[in-house]
């Protein structure tokens, strides 16, 4: 049962009360201080101090301070009046007791108050987070919808310029097609003056004697030969032959045939681009795009990005039908934090992995992550939560992917912080 402390001390003023509780060895840590508006509890080891106060006092604002030996309260009365004591007088053990328990239940209502206002606080924080995050990505999503936009835009000015060349160059044929009209007109025309000249001729020749007709005859036929029109001029005619795409699937196509006829291709492309400048100091065998693409993926193990992109642009030159050139060159422009140029060459990268069949299916869940990391990296967390499921949808085994795929759905559901 504990010690009832009644050694202590008390001083009042209008305003506030002051209390000095000795208490040997007190610490803020073993101390147990309970105060309410009208009562007042100290438990410390088997000491207890108890107070009933005579008016209430604002429980708020009153402080207590702790050391020394010594508990010093500080409360601030309600009303600025004189008490006649510190505890009030006349209390029995039952008022005692109901004292107890009001302030019990009132300091537990303080506490559900508290507690409720706090969780109000908070949830009122996350849902500002979670505007100020939405409002963020929409903000991205506009930005890529305009960069978009801009290159439709762009792209529908170029279209219309080249029609516009294009019927330029119609008209312009259809005038040369009008010109050379006309001169076979006048050709025709003087042929036909020529005709009628010797029609003319032979027709007063019929007057002559049969030998002035022999000769007249010869005469005849050498006009009809002056009258012949003269052979076309030598020209030389230019075709451009359609480049050859294969959609076929896999195993309908004859891929030995095909890469024997890309080689070819490969190499008359080699030759067409002898002009280019970055060639002319390279060896006829460095001029190949699988050897560019090779010298690409070493000069990115050794962490040469920059080297590394130089050579994937030169085969791309080449060879622009080559899927794992763009592919690589990502990886690149990710390590250089070059983020839309990844995402451009995540993308075509996925146009060039087409049929998408088994052979390609590693090739296209890369490229998948890569323009899925790059989003994520701009912040754009559901266009890269899309590309982590599609490639799951390609490899569902794979534990990185998954694990990748999951921080995405808990940084958008607002469940984690954005490292």
């Amino acid at each position: 049962m504990p010690l009832p402390v009644s050694d202590y001390r008390w001083q009042q003023t209008e305003a506030a009360v002051f209390i000095s509780v000795p208490l040997r060895g007190v610490c803020v840590r073993d101390a147990d201080v309970f105060c309410t508006e009208n009562y007042l509890k100290v438990n410390f080891a088997s000491f207890l101090f108890e107070v009933f106060l005579y008016a209430p006092i604002d429980d708020e604002s009153s402080k207590a301070k702790i050391g020394n030996d010594t508990i010093v309260f500080t409360l601030h009365k309600k009303e600025p009046v004189m008490w006649e004591t510190l505890s009030v007088s006349g209390v029995d053990k039952e008022m005692m007791q109901r004292i107890r328990e009001k302030s019990i239940l009132q300091a537990q209502e303080r506490a559900k108050e508290a507690m409720e206002a706090k969780a109000a606080a908070r949830r009122e924080d996350q849902k500002y987070a979670l505007n100020v995050m939405m409002k963020i990505e929409e903000e991205e999503r506009n930005k890529i919808e305009n960069m978009k936009e801009n290159e439709r835009i762009k792209a529908t000015k170029e279209l219309e310029a080249w029609k516009k060349c294009q019927r330029k160059a119609e008209e312009q044929k259809i005038i040369q097609t009008e010109e050379k009209l006309h001169e076979q007109e006048k050709q025709i025309e003087e042929g036909e003056k020529v005709k009628h000249k010797s029609l003319t001729r032979n027709s007063t020749s019929k007057n002559l004697t049969t030998q002035g007709r022999h000769s007249e005859n010869i005469f005849s036929e050498k006009l009809k030969e002056d009258s012949i029109p003269a052979p076309r001029s030598v020209g030389n005619i230019k075709i451009n032959f359609t480049p050859r795409v294969f959609p076929t699937a896999l195993r309908e196509s004859q891929v030995a045939e095909e890469e024997e006829w890309l080689h070819k291709q490969a190499e008359a492309r080699r030759a067409m681009n002898t002009d280019i400048p970055e060639l002319s100091d390279l060896k006829e065998e460095e001029k190949n795009p699988e050897w560019l693409k090779d010298k690409g993926n070493k000069l990115f193990a050794t962490e040469n990005y920059l080297a590394a992109i130089n050579a994937y642009n030169l085969a791309i030159r080449l060879n622009s039908k080559i899927p794992l050139l763009y592919l690589n060159r990502a990886a690149c422009h990710l390590k250089l934090k070059n983020l839309h140029k990844a995402i451009e060459d995540s993308s075509k990268a996925l146009e060039l992995l087409t049929p998408p069949v088994a052979d390609n299916a590693n090739a296209r869940m890369k490229a998948h992550v890569r323009r899925g990391t790059a989003f994520c990296q701009l912040e754009l967390y559901i266009e890269g939560l899309q590309d982590y499921e599609a490639a799951l949808k390609i490899d569902p085994a794979n534990k990185i992917v998954q694990n990748d795929a999951e921080k995405i759905r808990n940084i958008i559901q607002g469940t984690e912080l954005k490292s």
